[in-house]
């Protein structure tokens, strides 16, 4: 599997100014090529291929008096755009046809100059590793690169990045082996809130660090100071400077929280089921700011990253499931509750409940019941399918199933 592991990069003055260049004119030939493909399909609904189009808005352009800046950069950075480009058009494509899952992507839009994150990328023709531990990057030099830890295997790209607060950061990705934790019995079922951040069905909890919410006030100060500045001044950029490391202060917290709580997760259990949340929905509501402090779709996103790699199971039940209505020992559902209601009791059974923690472990059970009858799995408790299903096999249609008797699977034939 491919992971990125990322370093703070220190470039010199020299760098830097080297790097606006490289940003610039990646920018450039990007929203180039990007007018030339919207030209061409508006003209006769054509598509210029990219060995076509890199010639126009790179090689051609060199040539030109208002392009020939573009000589003074990498070309491999160049064409990485030109390769990023393709790939915004694949995502768009494959959004519309269902190919792609999540929200619809849309068309590829041009890239502003005002924008405060600048990116480049270098495939293995415009970088190397020193061996004195340094990034030599083309027609800009040997750069210093904070090494927290060592890379597994050599990278087959590096992006150079500029964050908001000016930060440097150098991206590699890297191919690594799955690395399988042993075998655990726990499997454990996650209910997130925002009073308690996450409570797990065997009983404990996760409190809400409200990082953004600590911050608030030093953040209120520096937005406070920076609205009195004038407009284009350096005092005004010095400020935005402050406020952007703020927010990225907090930003780096609350990542580094979810990948601790993460793996202890990952690490204490074998298979872990979380609901499937509408986090966009919830944000347009009057916990806007408390949803997004959370960051669901982050916690979530980390844990099936660290599942993939360590051979653990992440199951994703309904967001249509009752999970707050529904008894975990009788299985009656109860009917709405309000927020405030914190306990109750079930109508069918009379047993008390706590609310977040009956929801855990109605997700638990519902999870563990959706993963027995996924394609693939065992066909009942104890017996298993020596035949397992192709990660393409998701229906439940006879013929996308693979045909077991009754002798195979383990059952005796009557």
């Amino acid at each position: 599997m491919h992971l990125r592991y990322s370093f703070r990069i220190e470039p010199s003055p020299g760098q830097r100014a080297a790097l606006a260049r490289t940003f610039g004119c990646a920018r450039v030939v990007y929203n180039d090529a990007l007018a030339a493909r919207k030209a061409a399909y508006k003209a006769d609904k054509s598509l210029i291929p990219t060995g076509e189009l890199a010639r126009r808005v790179i090689t051609e352009a060199k040539k030109t008096h208002e392009r020939t800046w573009l000589a003074e950069v990498s070309v491999d950075a160049l064409q990485s755009s030109i390769r990023d480009l393709d790939m915004a058009y694949k995502n768009f494509f494959d959004s519309v046809s269902g190919k792609r899952r999540g929200r619809r992507m849309r068309l590829p839009v041009y890239k502003s100059r005002k924008d405060n994150r600048q990116s480049v990328r270098f495939s293995k023709n415009g970088f190397r590793l020193r061996p004195n531990g340094r990034l030599n990057l083309a027609k800009i030099g040997d750069v210093r690169v904070r090494w927290s830890r060592p890379l597994p295997s050599a990278p087959s790209s590096v992006t150079v990045v500029k964050d908001a607060s000016g930060r440097y950061f150098a991206s590699f990705v890297v191919d690594v082996s799955p690395e399988p934790l042993a075998s655990v019995a726990a499997e454990v079922g996650i209910d997130v809130g925002l009073t308690t951040y996450a409570v797990l069905s065997d009983g404990k909890t996760i409190d809400n660090p409200r990082f953004l919410r600590r911050a608030e006030r030093r953040l209120r100060r520096a937005q406070q100071a920076l609205s009195r500045k004038a407009k284009g001044s350096s005092n005004r950029g010095k400020a935005r400077l402050r406020v952007a490391k703020a927010h990225a202060k907090v930003a780096d917290t609350r990542r580094d929280w979810c990948h601790q709580q993460a793996s202890r997760l990952i690490r204490d259990n074998q298979a872990i089921y979380i609901e499937d949340l509408s986090v966009s929905g919830l944000a347009r509501t009057r916990m806007a700011k408390s949803v997004h402090e959370a960051a669901w779709g982050m916690f979530r996103r980390v844990l099936e990253e660290k599942a993939a790699r360590h051979g653990r199971h992440v199951g994703v039940v309904s967001r249509w499931l009752p999970s707050s209505q529904t008894c975990h020992m009788c299985w009656v559902v109860d009917g709405k509750k309000a927020l405030h209601v914190r306990t109750w009791t079930c109508g069918g059974c009379g047993a008390v409940h706590d609310r977040d923690l009956n929801a855990a472990q109605v997700i638990l059970a519902a999870g563990q019941a959706e993963r027995l009858n996924a394609p693939g799995g065992p066909i009942s408790p104890g017996v298993e399918i020596p035949c397992q299903a192709r990660p393409v096999e998701r229906g439940t249609h006879p013929k996308d199933q693979p045909v077991t008797t009754g002798t195979q699977a383990g059952i005796p034939l009557p």
